[in-house]
């Protein structure tokens, strides 16, 4: 009875023993498992790693880098994988909203860039021109009207309707001073109508043409053609019977070169030739014409300012004789070139109407002219 009382107290405290050394053994591998959760993928004995430094880009320094890009520097924060592609320079901390809003977002790109006339580039219908016409021409395209006395005391007002336009341009944005190549167009009616009371039409030349302009520093050229051809008035055809009979074909087409140059801000002088490829109704082949400008450069604003003009053209059928004009006035210059003159106007020579080409005028008077 005592044998098995003891075999009965030793099995117990065996269980017992067994039973806390199993929940010990739980309790380790417990906390084992909780300080390294991927303990069992580490093999016991690890092999020897090299460490590698990590590979630093240093991306090119392209100036202001957008908004996105630019993160704040915290000297205390740990090394991550961001760390690891740095820029060249040291970034600021903040954006300078200015720097977003200087500039033209749509820079044009650029194959010839003058270091007095900005970047070049192409432009459709620009704005101002890079040859313009002679203030003092009577024969230049633009909107206008003289109205003036000749030498016999008869009164008439010539009005001209037309206008030089640019249409497209490899140059600067320049429109008051442009600078490149330029396609230019140009038209006119050039009309002579009676002074009183009927307002007859006696006469209109009409003018077209198109030339190749280029602009550099104070320098202008024009190269290119125009046409020109002179018709009878209706009301003047009415007025005097015959006069059809006796009325003139007049027809140029030429060919036209021409020169601008501004020594001063203020002042221009120009000159050109033509050589007319066909020739009609007493008109023949050579042509020259120079004068020169003299203004306030720049836009006037409503003050204005005043300005003098001459110009002299030669024709070969009429001897290389011509005609001499001289206004003076006041204008108006807009922001892009435009102009507005109102002033006197004396002219000397041959009649500025090809109906009456050899037909001698001094026209004594006043007008209002518009240039684009």
């Amino acid at each position: 009875m005592n044998r098995a009382l003891q075999y009965a107290v030793a099995s117990v405290a065996l269980a017992t023993m067994s039973v806390g050394a199993a929940r010990a053994q739980i309790l380790e591998d417990s906390t084992s498992a909780s300080a390294n959760p991927y303990a069992s993928l580490v093999t016991a004995s690890p092999s020897a790693v090299t460490e590698a430094q990590p590979v630093v880009t240093d991306w090119a320094d392209r100036g202001v880098r957008p908004a996105s890009a630019v993160m704040p520097v915290n000297p205390e924060a740990l090394p991550t994988s961001a760390s690891w592609i740095v820029p060249a320079s040291e970034s600021p901390s903040y954006v300078d909203a200015e720097v977003y809003c200087e500039g033209d977002p749509w820079t044009q790109q650029t194959l010839i860039a003058p270091p007095d006339g900005g970047p070049w580039y192409w432009q459709v219908l620009p704005d101002g021109l890079i040859y313009r016409s002679y203030w003092a021409g009577p024969r230049e395209p633009r909107l206008g009207v003289t109205m003036f006395r000749n030498q016999n005391g008869d009164s008439f007002w010539d009005p001209t309707v037309g206008a030089r336009v640019a249409l497209l341009r490899f140059g600067g944005g320049d429109p008051l001073h442009p600078q490149g190549w330029e396609l230019q167009a140009e038209g006119a009616a050039m009309a002579r109508l009676t002074l009183d009371d009927v307002r007859d039409l006696e006469s209109v030349d009409f003018r077209g043409g198109t030339f190749l302009a280029y602009g550099v520093s104070n320098w202008q050229f024009k190269f290119g053609y125009y046409h020109v051809s002179s018709h009878l008035g209706d009301e003047f055809a009415l007025a005097h019977p015959g006069s059809l009979a006796d009325r003139v074909n007049y027809v140029r087409d030429s060919l036209v070169a021409g020169a601008s140059f501004y020594p001063i801000p203020e002042l221009r002088l120009y000159s050109e030739a033509g050589y007319g490829l066909n020739v009609d109704g007493g008109a023949e082949p050579w042509e020259f014409q120079f004068g020169t400008e003299l203004s306030k450069a720049g836009p006037t604003g409503l003050a204005g300012s005043p300005f003098l003009a001459a110009n002299v053209h030669l024709r070969e059928e009429v001897d290389f004789g011509g005609d001499f004009t001289v206004q003076a006035g006041w204008l108006w210059r807009g922001t892009s070139g435009q102009t507005l003159r109102l002033g006197a106007h004396y002219l000397n020579g041959k009649s500025t109407q090809y109906q009456n080409f050899d037909t001698f005028e001094e026209q004594i008077g006043a007008g209002l002219w518009y240039d684009f």
